[in-house]
């Protein structure tokens, strides 16, 4: 049985994810969290999701990506690196899609959550 981690907190640089305070962004993906290199949208590159890609839609269905304080599209590259590698990619606010992970985890998804810390 999968027990994937929650999201039980965010804000003031990281995010607590099943208890453990997680400073800086963050990746889960296999229902692990690791720490995550971008800080801002505008730095994210498709080298960020190749742990992703690798996985390939075997490991999950589509990503779920944080933007940081506002929703606005990621960089059209990794927006078509995904697509090519068959992966879907749904961009929010980072504090949305921190509660929308738990509610799709909940639900037996098979995603991953790229959380750019705010």
């Amino acid at each position: 049985m999968r027990h994937p981690p929650s999201i039980d907190g965010y804000g003031a640089g990281g995010f607590r994810v099943s208890g453990v305070w997680r400073p800086g962004s963050l990746l889960i993906l296999d229902d692990t969290p690791r720490d995550w290199r971008p800080c801002a949208l505008d730095e994210l590159e498709v080298a960020d999701f190749d742990p992703v890609v690798e996985g390939g839609v075997g490991l999950c269905e589509f990503v779920l990506l944080g933007a940081g304080t506002a929703a606005r599209p990621a960089p059209r590259e990794v927006r078509e690196a995904l697509k090519a590698a068959g992966l879907g990619l749904e961009v929010m606010a980072s504090d949305a899609a921190a509660r929308m992970h738990n509610v799709l985890a909940s639900q037996g998804r098979r995603f991953a959550t790229a959380l750019i810390v705010i």
